[in-house]
This record gives structure tokens, sequence and C-alpha cells, in this order.
């Protein structure tokens, strides 16, 4: 195990057999939704692999790389709005997992977090629904249980991201979808992509509008699942 896969919070389940997804009917579909025709041309920021024929889809797993920020919240959006529309379609499960990794820079500024991190436990919590949102992603005993590992300035990106992980759920309440989230830390480019094979996810959502965005090239051009951005529309 990873050091920096240490916490992995599940909010609710849905299993079933991923099979191959098509990207493009899913963007016509948003397309006509919202009255464009070139949101194909702005979200693709990595296509989707080839990979065999599969018969049938059974579930689709959609990864998007959440931090709370308007890009990121836009991504989440429109990630629960082309499963709402994917499930209307294709009657096929559609699950979607929000993403927060604290990330590198975090470490530096609180150096002593990834060594405390590898005497955490993996942690898993669970819910059966993702209305109950009154229950805080990481409830009380178990943050009280990690941050009595942990000196007083390692706390705080915790508790950040604990904020960070229950903005999206509280999104994910208004869709009332199947959600999951994952808190992860390192490198972002790295723990996004572990999340993805982890995940067999079909596409992962980024805040970006641009193939030119940093994060793209870090992903890497072997990326195994096709990568969305935001169209610039979205704010005309």
């Amino acid at each position: 195990m990873s050091v920096f896969n240490l916490l992995l919070i599940h909010h609710s389940f849905l299993w079933g057999e991923v099979q191959i997804v098509k990207i493009k009917p899913m963007l016509v579909r948003l397309q006509s939704a919202i009255g464009r025709d070139d949101l194909i041309e702005q979200m693709v920021l990595l296509p989707e692999p080839k990979k065999p024929f599969a018969p049938e889809i059974e579930a689709v797993n959609f990864i998007v790389a959440y931090d709370a920020s308007p890009n990121s919240h836009t991504a989440l959006d429109l990630a629960f709005c082309i499963a709402h529309q994917t499930c209307l379609a294709t009657n096929a499960h559609v699950r979607v997992q929000a993403v927060y990794v604290v990330d590198n820079n975090h470490q530096n500024q609180y150096p002593n977090l990834s060594s405390f991190a590898k005497s955490l436990p993996i942690l898993e919590c669970a819910v059966s629904a993702v209305s109950e949102s009154a229950i805080p992603v990481l409830p009380q005993s178990k943050l009280r249980g990690i941050t009595q590992c942990l000196p007083e300035k390692c706390i705080v990106p915790l508790q950040e991201a604990d904020r960070i992980i229950w903005q999206a759920r509280s999104l994910a309440e208004e869709w009332q979808g199947s959600f999951k989230s994952h808190l992860r830390f390192g490198s972002i480019a790295q723990e996004l992509k572990k999340v993805v094979e982890l995940e067999a996810a079909d596409i992962l959502f980024l805040g970006c509008k641009s193939v030119n965005h940093p994060m793209i090239p870090r992903l890497g051009s072997n990326f195994p699942c096709a990568v969305l951005g935001i169209p610039n529309c979205i704010d005309q």
C-alpha cells in the first residue's frame, strides 16, 4: 500500500461489471440539452483509449477531480448531469466519484503530514444513501482518532479536506445519484490515475478549459480513460 493511499471514504456503493463506454453519445446528449453543437471539441482533453468490443454497458464510473474551486464544482455538476442523462438514455447504472488530493505543495507546507500518514490506518466510512448528508464525511470519532496521531499543525489539511469532500457530497444530494468520494495524498496527477485504475473509470472530469492546461501533460498520453474538461460556453 502506498504511503499516500491511506484514506478512502465511501458514501454509497454500486457494483456491476464495467463495459466499454462511448463518450460521444453522452456529449451529443449534453449538447442537445443546452443548445450547443461544439462541446465535443471543447471538452475532450484526452480521447478515450482503444479497447476491445464489449456488448453491453451495465455500470459506468465517472471520476471528478474536485477541490471546491468554481471550475471543479462545474466539472462535478457536468458529471452528474451527464450521468443523469446516461441513466435515462441507456438504463445503465452510473456512479460519480469525487477525488480530492492533498497535494505535494500542502505536504511541503505541513512537512510532518506524510511521515505521520504512514502510521494511519485505511479508513472506510459508509452511509446507506447520499441523502444522509447530516453525517460529516469523516465521523467525529474517526476524525478525532486521526488527529490524535498528528501534531496540531497537521490537522489543518485534514479538516480542510473534510470540508471540501462534504461540499462534493452536498452537490451529489441535489442530483440524487450514486456517489463515492476519495481523499488521497501525493501528486495530483499520479493519485488521479491510481483512482481511475482502481475504479476502472470510464471518464475523468477536470476543471480545465484547454488541452494546454499544465495538468494534461502530467496525466500522460497513455491515460487509461478519456479526460473531459469544462467548455468555455458554460460561462456564456
